[in-house]
């Protein structure tokens, strides 16, 4: 940041946030934008085979670009280079020789065959551009020349190798046996190339050095042309390659998204969607065996939604017919069973079986009678601010004897002592009712835990026994209707085994979840989670369903204990 913007910005603290602001905009948007690109290659076939084509071409062609780059290069340097030493060669030859063979004497004579002679290295149609320096060595005393220069580039310009050579080499002998080159950088920053060698000048053989210095901006030029083809090449390649890779994944992905497409459509229950079919190749033949699964598919969902349809009014009309029949049963065998003292005991015996087995008749068909509500849709909500604390107690009260029969003692843990939501009490207890009733069953007599918890949008109950357990595919399954982890297991209180499922359907009316967990040998938990606020959507339970699981609230799971006692807790 510059000083002055930083000083602006320690000055004023709204242009602070506002640099702030968007700093924040900025590292928002590339998230963003990287996001997007994430989720584009995560998603689409299309997309990813053409990035990947492109990445490739573009790898490719810098592989080739940057080796012919190297070899036109490569060979243009040494040819001119050939050339260059050549040229360079001759003409210090005879610059050299010139010097030896002079006869001037005098300080005028020498200045003009120094002029005219070095004149003579510059050339005439020359394609490169070459200037000359002539300077004194650093150990010599010039007597009457100093350094000659018809460029830019002095003594300081020249490698310290190339004018190490010239001053360690022999002034007497052919300019063809130390005539040294180097590359160097010109004072205008563009490359060149300098042949150097040693000469005498006249009267008293004074020994100066003798430079002939090459511009090799044209064949840079040169270079940057080539490259700059071979750019414009490979930007015409990647837009070849990626224009052929969206029309060659176009032909050949289209039909696999459009047959994404339509698969989702009839997941959705569009059961009439079909894919298009052109012509006779492949796709044509995917798309027409596609429409062909799809409408055996929708005939065969057809049949068993009739079927299941038929089977909902079946057992809706059946249970609906046996209420009368069943109301007559039952009021006869109260009679029979009011006055079995005065039965012989084998027909009391008789007469309390045929009276449990009609009480347990009327729970199943009640049991179907809700089902068949909630199957034609009619199940409504009676939606009301309820205190859930008072239907744990309810709950409790109405199974104590069942409690007292299996021997378990149910315990309440919470920090609450209040928990009013908005809800049906009647579901809501019914559902507390089975989770209770099935953890008493399967307790084994051990003590039941009811677990309470409050988020600020969602409240959690979770009933867990240390019976028996269940596996994870038990789980799974306990919510399914008619539903038995062990058919073979007795019932000490009976039951109709829909239990589960009509708590599943409160719930579900509830915009709530029921899960269950458990593990053999060390018990299960059913877990109740439901909104505070009739259709406002929570994101976790503040209960912990299993052992292992870190409650989602801030609050520990413990209940109110008595002064100098340590508080119990429920897992």
């Amino acid at each position: 940041m510059p000083d002055f913007l930083a000083g602006a910005v320690r000055k004023s603290p709204k242009l602070d946030m506002t640099l702030q602001r968007l700093v924040r905009l900025r590292d928002s948007f590339r998230r963003a934008t990287f996001h997007r690109i994430a989720r584009q290659w995560r998603r689409s076939l299309q997309f990813k085979t053409i990035v990947s084509t492109l990445l490739l071409v573009a790898l490719a062609g810098a592989g080739i670009g940057a080796f012919l780059s190297h070899q036109i290069a490569g060979s243009l340097y040494e040819e001119r280079l050939s050339q260059f030493r050549t040229e360079a060669t001759s003409g210090l030859t005879n610059v050299k020789e010139n010097f030896r063979d002079t006869a001037a004497s005098d300080r005028e004579s020498t200045d003009r065959l120094v002029m005219d002679t070095l004149a003579l290295l510059q050339g005439e149609g020359a394609d490169t551009p070459r200037t000359y320096l002539l300077t004194p060595l650093p150990t010599k005393d010039p007597l009457y020349i100093t350094s000659v220069n018809s460029g830019t580039i002095t003594a300081s310009g020249i490698p310290v190798a190339l004018s190490d050579a010239v001053v360690a080499s022999d002034a007497t002998a052919a300019a063809t046996d130390y005539v040294f080159w180097s590359p160097l950088e010109l004072a205008n920053g563009e490359p060149g190339i300098a042949f150097g060698t040693k000469v005498t000048l006249p009267p008293d053989s004074s020994e100066y050095a003798l430079y002939l210095i090459y511009d090799l901006h044209s064949m840079q030029e040169t270079l940057d042309d080539i490259h700059r083809i071979l750019w414009i090449a490979g930007f015409l390649l990647l837009a070849i390659s990626g224009t052929i890779a969206w029309i060659v994944t176009k032909a050949g992905l289209g039909a696999v998204s459009d047959a994404a497409a339509v698969s989702e459509k009839l997941a959705a229950g569009e059961l009439q969607e079909r894919m298009e079919v052109k012509g006779e190749d492949e796709v044509a033949r995917l798309a027409a065996s596609f429409n062909h699964m799809a409408g055996t598919l929708q005939d065969q969902i057809t049949q068993l939604a009739t079927l299941s349809s038929m089977q909902q009014v079946f057992v809706s009309d059946v249970s609906h017919e046996l209420r009368t029949p069943l109301t007559t049963v039952r009021m006869a065998a109260e009679v029979l069973y009011d006055a079995r003292d005065s039965f012989d005991p084998m027909y009391r015996r008789s007469t309390e079986l045929l009276y449990h087995q009609v009480e347990r008749f009327q729970a199943l068909l009640a049991d179907l009678l809700e089902i068949s509500r909630f199957d034609a849709g009619a199940a409504v909500l009676d939606v009301e601010p309820t205190d859930v604390f008072h239907i744990v107690r309810d709950v409790i009260d109405a199974t104590e004897p069942l409690a007292n029969n299996c021997g378990s003692e149910v315990v309440v843990v919470s920090k609450e002592s209040s928990c009013v939501v908005d809800a049906d009490p009647r579901r809501i207890e019914r559902i507390l009712r089975n989770l209770l009733v099935n953890a008493l069953e399967h307790g084994e007599g051990e003590p039941v835990e009811i677990a309470i918890a409050a988020s600020a949008d969602a409240v959690g109950i979770a009933v867990r026994d240390h019976g028996i357990g269940m596996t994870e595919e038990d789980a799974d399954h306990v919510f399914d209707r008619f539903w038995r982890a062990d058919p073979a297991r007795a019932r000490t209180t009976g039951g109709s085994g829909l239990g589960l499922s009509i708590a599943t359907e409160d719930t579900r009316l509830h915009n709530g979840w029921l899960e269950a967990w458990g593990e053999p040998g060390n018990g299960s938990c059913f877990r109740l989670t439901l909104p505070r606020r009739h259709g406002v959507d929570f994101e976790a339970s503040p209960v912990p369903l299993s052992p292992r699981e870190v409650p989602a609230g801030p609050r520990a799971l413990t209940a109110a204990a008595p002064a100098g006692e340590e508080e119990p807790n429920a897992y």
